[in-house]
């Protein structure tokens, strides 16, 4: 069984009152090993002095001819870090030790309320699926893709003879692919194509914590703050039937104007070629003034963002992405309000399956001529045509459509 929260403050308490491990483990009913390792796990190191005296961790604070006010100790060639000895044994915290106040060392203490945090944190990340960083996908991809696109193995034959360098089941392997992370595709794998899939409840894989390092949302707050004229793009999915086609929408915020893009799969893999169309068409010049900063949410199809932030090419960085909280649509709102417009047309539940991307186009053209009032009564194309060039709306394949003539119903998609 877990530690509870009373636990962990019953430990606190009774190591602020030199309790032993072994007498602690008896009131709580756990093995004092428990204990130990609870402690040793989720300690918290302070550097602080003591009553008077200012924290100092050189083992030669007290002979030094330097020590007092001309003490440096971050830049002394002669420092030497001295450590408690008694942290080595149990109990391993500073908690109930008597010279705390005179010690002038590093101290580790427990505190439960962050022993608590800390370990609802891992319950958290070990349930959010797939956990992966780039490095392991690009060295994944460097072993299975001669191995699999070039010489026709199967997953299987590939797993078994390099088990000690892959390191992953074939079922995480699977997974992965699904996911849209690997080079390797369905496609190039013969067996699974010819299977129909199970029907079954699909598994919903989380962005990876790793890709959200210095991409979420306190950091887009901070980028923008620092640099507060940075036009937005915000990125989302739009799904027709499940498991159908899905519409991959960017939404211009600065002038409302929106891009959608037909998708066959809700992967990762189709989000990062749209993005790299998109550079084609655009030139990277043009693709860069456009796309500074993306902002979106968790879904897993954003899910390789180091894979739309740089060219494929060259390395060159052509954009910055960020993550919304999960389960926190307000923070790209105006895209969310923009979407209630696409489903005038196409309503929720919709399969996409027969629309083309000159269908996804057409209907674009007429939500972008729509005049808003936030926008002074000018539509979205008028807008982005003065910011960005009427020579990028015709590379986009979007047209204004007249006032008059602007229809947002289903109607629009007879033939």
């Amino acid at each position: 069984m877990h530690l509870t929260k009373d636990d962990r403050y019953t430990i606190e308490n009774n190591l602020n009152n030199n309790i032993s491990l072994k007498q602690i483990g008896k009131i709580i009913n756990k093995h004092c090993s428990s204990i130990s390792r609870e402690i040793r796990n989720h300690y918290i190191t302070k550097n602080t002095g003591s009553v008077g005296r200012a924290f100092n961790n050189c083992l030669y604070r007290t002979t030094c001819p330097n020590r007092g006010k001309n003490c440096n100790i971050k830049n002394c060639i002669e420092f030497v870090e001295e450590r408690c000895s008694i942290l080595n044994k149990p109990p391993y915290v500073c908690n109930g030790c008597k010279r705390r106040t005179q010690c002038t060392l590093s101290k580790r203490f427990y505190d439960a309320y962050h022993a608590n945090e800390e370990y609802i944190d891992t319950l958290k990340e070990t349930r959010s699926g797939v956990v992966i960083n780039q490095s392991e996908i690009d060295y994944l991809n460097s072993i299975l893709t001669p191995l699999i696109k070039v010489q026709g193995q199967s997953i299987h034959h590939a797993v078994i003879n390099n088990k000690n360098k892959i390191m992953h089941s074939e079922n995480k392997i699977y997974k992965l692919i699904d996911l849209g992370l690997l080079e390797v595709r369905n496609i190039d794998l013969p067996k699974k194509v010819r299977f129909r899939n199970r029907t079954k409840t699909p598994t919903i894989y989380k962005v990876d914590k790793n890709c959200l390092e210095n991409r979420t949302h306190e950091d887009f707050k901070k980028y923008i703050k620092e640099n507060p004229d940075t036009p937005i793009v915000e990125i989302d999915s739009v799904e027709g039937k499940k498991g159908g086609k899905v519409l991959l929408t960017i939404h211009f915020v600065n002038c409302s104007f929106m891009l959608a893009f037909i998708r066959e799969h809700n992967d990762a893999q189709s989000v990062i070629d749209i993005f790299n169309n998109l550079q084609k068409i655009l030139g990277i010049n043009k693709f860069k003034e456009l796309f500074i900063v993306i902002l979106t949410d968790n879904g897993s199809e954003f899910s390789n963002p180091k894979e739309i932030e740089f060219d494929m090419n060259t390395g060159e960085q052509r954009t910055k992405v960020f993550y919304c909280h999960p389960s926190s649509p307000f923070e790209k709102g105006s895209c969310e309000v923009n979407h209630e417009l696409l489903r005038r047309i196409v309503p929720k539940g919709t399969s996409f399956d027969n629309l083309t991307q000159d269908d996804i186009n057409l209907i674009m053209s007429h939500i972008n001529s729509y005049k808003r009032k936030k926008l002074n009564n000018v539509s979205p194309i008028t807008m982005f045509s003065t910011i960005y060039g009427k020579d990028t709306i015709d590379k986009l394949n979007i047209r204004e459509i007249p006032a008059n003539d602007i229809n947002l119903t289903s109607d629009i998609l007879k033939k």
